[in-house]
């Protein structure tokens, strides 16, 4: 009991540096109630054909059930074009899932030809400048053929408007440079191509994923050569203010922290993770220890002490666990046990990085797949307690380590991107590419 007190009265005195206060209770965020307008931009030409459209109506209903639909969360409209643009659901217009959905369900299809150019336009027009919400703005252009109208210039007009375009291409008849054009870059995240109409349901968590990351995931982390949507959590804990002394680790380019026990890395949640976390991320981190306890690298608190998420060095056994939120029972943990876990325990730098799905965690150390175990559906996690940084469970006293870095990744892919760069030894065994990764580390 004593050790709960504790660690309310250090949130509390947080607490008063922010303009929620405690007792409005723990809140949760996710990717449903990201606060965000989403403009959906469908083709509804005689290509597209009547049975295709309601294809593409039962899409736009199974992305869509996936948000929470409100003033204080997200809004969602939808226009149909051919010759010209129809606005079938402004902005805005529901207060409710049901409602909105049922709306979709009646949308009927226009026929004509395919003037993608006008219909962007109308949706910068007509739906998204009558918003008065000032905050994430995302059109997703829907096309199965070549415009007959201009659109390099006004899709570049939307994004310098602070729209984010994706482009979704389906079948032989779309051109890939006009989906490049009205996307942003880089292609490989905001364009998609699919075969026919019955395989737009092959992209649908896709689709999920990537409009959940531009509503929750808003910071950008230099990697190499692009920049990857994330959390640097080291940055988001005020590493550089609170640790005095660096270390250069040896044989690399890379620079880390000495974490001791006199510092307190901690930050309020919301300031770190203010919308929560993506359905799906990579959490990488890099460090070495001696301690030979269990303690939590990085973890994710609610009001009263209860672990949301949290990557565990189990010093005893010698294995790793990975803690998050479960539809289920609140929270869940699974354990890695493989043998390569072990190596993490000999004092050298070792890189830790865990590929989460809605459906399972991977473990990978030093760029090798270690283990996979699987996980229950999780809830969004409650942002109104703190995250931290290198302490043993149910104390506030902070472990001794060093640690070189700690981010999140929001796009998955960004696992098969991510190397060892910084830990000694990879680099000569990669070394062209280490060497235009590393002056980012």
């Amino acid at each position: 009991m004593a050790k709960k007190i504790t660690f309310l009265q250090a949130v509390l005195m947080l607490l008063l540096h922010d303009s929620i206060l405690a007792q409005d209770g723990d809140i949760r965020a996710s990717c449903r109630t990201a606060p965000a307008d989403i403009a959906f931009i469908l083709d509804g030409s005689y290509s597209v054909g009547p049975e295709n459209f309601e294809i593409v109506k039962r899409w736009l209903v199974n992305i869509t059930s996936n948000f929470d639909i409100g003033p204080k969360f997200i809004q969602v409209g939808v226009v149909q074009y051919s010759d010209y643009p129809v606005l079938e659901i402004p902005l805005g217009s529901h207060d409710s899932n049901e409602k909105l959905l049922n709306e979709m369900e009646y949308i009927q299809y226009l026929g004509g030809n395919t003037r993608t150019g006008k219909a962007i336009q109308f949706a910068m027009d007509h739906v998204f400048a009558k918003s008065s919400r000032f905050l994430t703005k995302i059109a997703v252009v829907l096309t199965d053929g070549k415009s007959q109208d201009e659109v390099k210039d006004i899709a570049a007009e939307a994004r310098k408007n602070k729209i984010t375009l994706f482009a979704i291409g389906v079948g032989s008849e779309t051109e890939e440079d006009e989906l490049r054009a009205i996307a942003n870059r880089p292609s490989s995240t905001y364009v998609f191509y699919v075969e026919d109409y019955i395989a737009i349901s092959r992209i649908r968590e896709v689709i999920k994923q990537k409009l959940c990351e531009e509503s929750v995931c808003p910071t950008r982390i230099p990697v190499a050569s692009r920049d990857e949507k994330g959390f640097d959590i080291l940055q988001g804990l005020g590493v550089k203010k609170k640790v005095k002394k660096r270390i250069q680790i040896p044989s690399t380019n890379a620079k880390a922290y000495e974490i001791t026990s006199r510092i307190d890395l901690t930050e309020l949640t919301r300031n770190v993770f203010p919308e929560g976390l993506p359905p799906s991320y990579v959490f990488v981190s890099t460090q070495r220890f001696k301690v030979k306890k269990t303690w939590d690298l990085w973890r994710i608190l609610s009001l009263d002490g209860s672990p949301q998420i949290a990557v565990t060095i189990n010093g005893e056994d010698k294995t790793l666990s990975f803690t998050t939120t479960s539809l289920a029972n609140d929270t869940q943990v699974v354990t890695f046990t493989a043998p390569r876990v072990k190596i993490l325990f000999d004092e050298h730098w070792h890189q830790i990085r865990l590929l989460v799905t809605e459906t399972d965690v991977t473990l990978y150390i030093d760029d090798q797949e270690t283990e996979t175990k699987p996980l229950h559906p999780v809830l969004g996690i409650y942002i109104s307690g703190v995250t931290q940084i290198g302490k043993y469970p149910e104390k506030e006293e902070t472990v001794q380590f060093d640690v070189q870095k700690l981010r999140i990744y929001c796009d998955p892919e960004q696992n098969n991107r991510e190397k060892a760069c910084e830990i000694p030894g990879f680099v000569s065994k990669m070394e062209n590419f280490c060497k235009d990764f590393c002056m980012f580390l």
